[in-house]
């Protein structure tokens, strides 16, 4: 028959195994991302852009939507969302 001891240490040496498998295959998994990134780099796309847009269709609608007011909410404060320009050719008219 096992002691607790001997069992505890057989489950805390699987817990530790399993993680260390995981570890690996984030790491493995990083490097793919990473490659489809490069790849989409390579095919004109910009990659800060991309990073992006996954991060806002990992988030909840209503999150995305107070993301998006208090951004409108800082650049008016800022005056960068302005009334458009009007071309002069439209003002002499």
């Amino acid at each position: 028959m096992s002691s607790p001891a001997s069992i505890a240490r057989d489950q805390l040496k699987a817990f530790v195994e399993r993680i260390e498998r995981m570890e690996e295959e984030k790491a493995a998994i990083s490097e793919d991302i990473k490659e489809i990134y490069a790849e989409a780099k390579g095919n004109g796309y910009d990659v800060k852009t991309l990073r992006a847009i996954i991060r806002l269709r990992k988030m909840e609608p209503h999150d995305l939507e107070e993301q998006e007011a208090m951004l409108d909410l800082y650049k008016s404060a800022l005056g960068m969302l302005g009334s458009p320009q009007i071309a002069d050719d439209e003002e002499e008219m």
